[in-house]
């Protein structure tokens, strides 16, 4: 798989709005990314600098087995960050128990993240990255709490938790 190319398929795919909460624009994106630099980062380095199981997720779309992340019991106040570069992408305030097995959240950071359509297991979901590394975080769905409806089930290994 190449994932440059993927990356940039991803770019061209990025919502102005993440399913009602705030995204960044296709333009902006671009812009942020063309600027950013993670987007220098080869694969090999990206290897070097997180661990196996969160490369696996952040740089090929992998998923980690439910249950298993230790945020999922994080209680504390502060920011949950991407793991590949740090950029906030939730508050503690949004975070919510779903019962899925991965940390999930109600309300994404503005412009934090970007979205694009997946289809890997025959259906279509949308899939939500970190909107400055591209790093895949996991899928956002239309069955959480209020005020938003919305559901970010997020991949433990993806994320950092910084606490207040």
């Amino acid at each position: 798989m190449n994932t440059l190319l993927d990356r940039r398929g991803f770019l061209a795919a990025v919502s102005a709005l993440a399913l009602g909460a705030p995204a960044t624009s296709l333009a902006a994106a671009k812009d942020a990314y063309a600027n950013s630099p993670f987007r220098k980062i080869t694969d090999a380095e990206w290897k070097k600098r997180l661990p196996q199981d969160s490369y696996a997720v952040l740089r090929q779309e992998a998923t980690e087995r439910p249950g298993t992340s230790p945020l999922n019991k994080e209680k504390r106040k502060g920011t949950f960050v991407c793991l590949g570069c740090a950029l906030p992408l939730f508050k503690s305030e949004t975070k919510f128990e779903s019962g899925t097995g991965w940390p999930s959240f109600y309300r994404a950071l503005p412009g934090a993240v970007g979205t694009k359509t997946d289809y890997k297991i025959g259906v279509a979901r949308t899939e939500y990255h970190c909107a400055q590394c591209l790093g895949h975080q996991g899928h956002v769905f239309e069955d959480g709490p209020r005020p938003t409806g919305l559901r970010y089930c997020n991949n433990g290994l993806a994320l950092k938790f910084i606490p207040a």
